[in-house]
């Protein structure tokens, strides 16, 4: 009888979830007093290794272009930064099969824990490329944990870009199933109060402009404040623009204000 009660209790508690499920890897710039901080931006970086130190320098830029602000450049699931660090979770191939459910929860539970630190704080998610991707899957299924979301180079129309990829670069596994979430079907969850910035290259041969003017329509369309801009002769990513800044800058000054 002993034996047995042994036995339940070891499988019991094999199958319990953990409580505390590791959170993501985070690089962090600026204020580093959670109460004094005014403005909290998260970044995701894109698809590449080399997405990830550019996510970095930004975030640092970013922090240093809004006073009062905290800037935290987080390592998505599975990808290793420059340090060694490396983020729980596995990372997708790069081929759009990166933005699925599981991974936009694993996002999610670290933005749970931000929100909570930087009470006072409005928080932007700031996505570039795949992270553009994540972030406006993120805010369509948990709508609380932003106050406004700014989207670089998104392939927002997830279908249609993979079957443009796929031509444009066959043999890499974009004519694939993938679950990954197509923005424009969980964009129903985000409410009107969220605002809205999308910059894309005139000239990106990857994620085209077409892409993101669909999603800017469709957030118009639901009562969205968007700031959309084509960005002449750009061809590559954005975060080193200074177009970008002055985005985030208009962004943030159009949220309301935290209630103290």
């Amino acid at each position: 009888m002993r034996s047995s009660l042994a036995l339940l209790a070891l499988l019991a508690t094999a199958a319990a979830p953990a409580k505390n499920p590791p959170q993501l890897q985070a690089q962090r710039y600026g204020e580093t007093r959670a109460g004094r901080v005014q403005t909290l931006a998260v970044v995701l970086h894109g698809d590449t290794d080399s997405s990830v130190a550019s996510a970095y320098s930004f975030s640092e830029a970013a922090a240093k272009a809004m006073p009062g602000s905290t800037a935290i450049a987080l390592l998505r699931p599975g990808y290793v930064d420059g340090a060694g660090r490396k983020s729980p979770g596995e990372r997708g191939t790069g081929n759009g099969d990166g933005y699925t459910r599981e991974r936009v929860g694993e996002v999610a539970r670290s933005m749970i824990d931000l929100r909570k630190r930087y009470r006072k704080a409005k928080i932007i998610l700031i996505g570039d490329g795949g992270g553009a991707a994540l972030a406006a899957n993120l805010i369509g299924i948990y709508p609380t944990l932003a106050d406004g979301v700014m989207l670089l180079s998104c392939p927002c129309a997830l279908p249609e870009w993979r079957r443009a990829m796929a031509k444009r670069a066959p043999g890499q596994g974009y004519d694939q199933p993938v679950a990954s979430l197509d923005p424009l079907q969980t964009i129903g969850g985000i409410p009107a109060t969220i605002r809205a910035a999308m910059l894309v290259g005139a000239d990106d041969p990857a994620t085209l402009p077409r892409y993101s003017r669909t999603y800017a329509e469709a957030l118009a369309l639901r009562g969205i404040a968007v700031d959309f801009r084509i960005l002449p002769g750009r061809n590559g990513t954005l975060l080193t623009e200074p177009e970008v800044t002055d985005a985030m800058k208009r962004l943030v000054s159009g949220l309301p204000a935290k209630r103290k």
